[in-house]
């Protein structure tokens, strides 16, 4: 349990869930272009990239840098999300089940 505590007091556990999502994204989009299953590359992209936006924000924040960073990448997340909403909608045709 020390490790976690000071993993997440020192800000590093960010770095380290960071460099999992791009691990998550290659894996992701590899299974996609050598099966030709699972998701779209769009679809990955826009949906990890509105969880990672958050996670740099957490990590500008423990940096201690100005709001406006932490302010930009909290819009980069709202602009990943809503454009994966877009996505899937359009995916679907716009249908509800």
């Amino acid at each position: 349990m020390e490790l976690l505590q000071e993993l997440v007091e020192s800000g590093r556990i960010v770095d380290i869930m960071l460099v999992v999502i791009v691990l998550e994204i290659a894996a992701l989009i590899g299974y996609r272009v050598v099966t030709g299953k699972g998701l779209s590359v769009p679809s990955i992209i826009l949906n990890v990239g509105a969880g990672g936006s958050l996670m740099v924000a957490l990590k500008l924040l423990y940096d201690g840098v100005g709001w406006q960073l932490i302010a930009a990448a909290l819009v980069a997340s709202l602009l990943f999300h809503t454009g994966d909403l877009v996505y899937r909608w359009r995916q679907t045709g716009g249908a509800t089940r």
